[in-house]
């Protein structure tokens, strides 16, 4: 077991490491912990190292199938539970869970590459969420509307069914845990695909949710997105499903799904956002901003809601990049198990691989490198997909850094003239997730706001989102909403009832 919350660090984290990786790992289907009904499994290792971690199990259709039949037998009787009732037992889970923070930071650390100490702070930000969920379980409520005399015309919310639950690896033990508490509160029961590339956190979770929750209730799969996920977005009885992850992923989503039948879909998809700095903006703070709203540590710059194309104006363009590089410079790189590590390693050899082909491209279109675009200096990097933050100047928009989601620590530097042409590209992509707007003049803050076409914007801030406060994106970036009240009552379908008096 973990200490608390708020870890000081003091614990000594490859101890912590070792007993966790000896042992086996299961998934969660219909209340017991099992392998895959044919015994495929795949291996993880440590991107940091290299070194094998684990086996683990390959869900095929007959798994999916099982898990899809044991959600669905549980949603019977789970539908039934009165709501607060349904929020003590989630309750306590919650409280289990922060229990084993630093179990879950050691292992997102090895097995996906992000510093262990932001991993202990994602443990945090997802009871967090957890704990605002599950309080909002009495606003799943219906309406009554007076339209016709004395006739009475009702709504209620009623839950889906079984729900679909896919999530990606940037953060693994924070979505797993976080993104299953809305479906649940709402009446419905989950099966979720944990992330492949780095799947423990999600199975040490689900002997949580044995442990705490009725059979059935949760049900935790591991496997790819081509077989496993596939099967989870085809099964017929499921009616709901939610993805995090690429633009390309979603469109997959969308269409296996609609070749099976019409189901409710959330996709929170990609971005290549725009953080655009007015030159009357706080340099020494928007200098932060950009750093973190990179996130460059943390996950590495592998986040949709990265501001990886930073606008800058003409007046405060060199004086800006000289102070960016110099905060750069500062950012403690480093094995993630190592609690002073600010910037890990990136998940995978074919991110690696993804990453390093846009740093040729940024300089074979002309770019200027000025920073980074290779492994950081060191023995201990050798074997791990690390990668320098690294930074391009003279980026235009023709460029391929400029266009695509690269997922990774890479930034691109626009200087910029003129308003107009500086809103033109920040628009032009077909993304719109987020975007960050630097100025101390609150005429222009409110006007830029207005016409930049993204879900999730800061003024003057960059990279936090707020419990409570909805998150979703525009144009391909996504359908539906996060994190706040409407994504809870999305898991909720409106049934309406007329009674006739007249």
């Amino acid at each position: 077991m973990s200490s608390t919350m708020n870890s000081t660090y003091s614990i000594d984290w490859n101890a912590l490491k070792e007993r966790l990786l000896n042992r086996e790992w299961k998934m969660l289907i219909g209340g017991r912990l099992v392998d895959s009904k044919s015994g495929t499994t795949y291996e993880t290792y440590s991107p940091s190292t290299g070194e094998f971690l684990a086996d683990i199990p390959f869900a095929q259709k007959e798994d999916v199938e099982l898990a899809v039949e044991a959600a669905k037998q549980a949603f019977e009787s789970w539908k039934m539970v009165p709501p607060l009732e349904r929020a003590k037992i989630l309750k306590v889970l919650i409280e289990e869970f922060k229990k084993l923070a630093d179990e879950y930071a050691v292992l997102d650390a090895i097995d996906g590459g992000n510093p262990v100490s932001a991993m202990v702070s994602d443990v945090e930000l997802a009871a967090a969420m957890m704990e605002y969920t599950v309080g909002l379980v009495t606003e799943l409520k219906g309406e009554t509307i007076p339209s016709s005399g004395s006739n009475w015309h009702l709504t209620k919310r009623e839950p889906y069914g079984v729900i679909g639950r896919i999530i990606p690896y940037n953060h693994p033990i924070m979505f797993a845990a976080s993104k299953i508490i809305a479906p649940l509160i709402a009446g419905n029961t989950v099966v979720l695909k944990a992330p492949d590339q780095c799947p423990l956190s999600s199975l040490l979770f689900a002997e949580l949710c044995q442990e705490f929750l009725p059979e059935g209730v949760v049900n935790i799969i591991t496997g790819d997105g081509r077989t496993t996920g596939d099967e989870l977005v085809r099964n017929k009885d499921i009616k709901r499903i939610a993805l995090i992850g690429s633009v390309e992923t979603g469109k997959t989503v969308l269409k296996s799904s609609a070749e099976v039948g019409i189901k409710h879909l959330s996709l929170e998809l990609g971005g290549k956002n725009a953080m655009i700095v007015f030159p009357d903006a706080d340099l020494s703070k928007a200098v932060e901003g950009a750093v973190r709203g990179m996130n460059f540590m943390w996950c590495q710059g592998q986040s949709c809601g990265s501001t990886s194309r930073l606008f800058l104006h003409e007046d405060i363009y060199d004086e800006f990049v000289s102070k960016l590089i110099n905060r750069i410079k500062e950012l403690k790189i480093g094995l993630p198990i190592e609690p002073e590590t600010e910037m890990g390693c990136l998940v995978s050899q074919a991110q690696y691989d993804k990453v390093m082909r846009y740093i040729q491209l940024g300089q074979e279109e002309g770019a200027e490198l000025i920073h980074g675009g290779g492994k950081p200096e060191g023995d201990k990097f050798k074997d791990g997909f690390f990668v320098e933050p690294t930074v391009f100047t003279h980026v235009t928009e023709e460029m391929s850094i400029f266009t695509d989601e690269i997922f990774g620590p890479v930034l691109s530097i626009v200087r910029w003239k003129e308003k107009e042409d500086v809103i033109r590209q920040a628009n032009r992509l077909p993304y719109g997730l987020t975007a960050s707007i630097w100025t101390n003049h609150f005429p222009t803050a409110i006007e830029t706001v207005d016409r930049i076409e993204a879900g999730f914007v800061w003024v003057n801030g960059s990279s936090r989102h707020f419990i409570g406060v909805p998150y979703q994106g525009y144009k391909n970036s996504g359908i539906g909403s996060e994190e706040g009240l409407e994504e809870i009552l999305s898991y909720t379908q409106v049934k309406t009832i007329n009674f006739m008096v007249e």
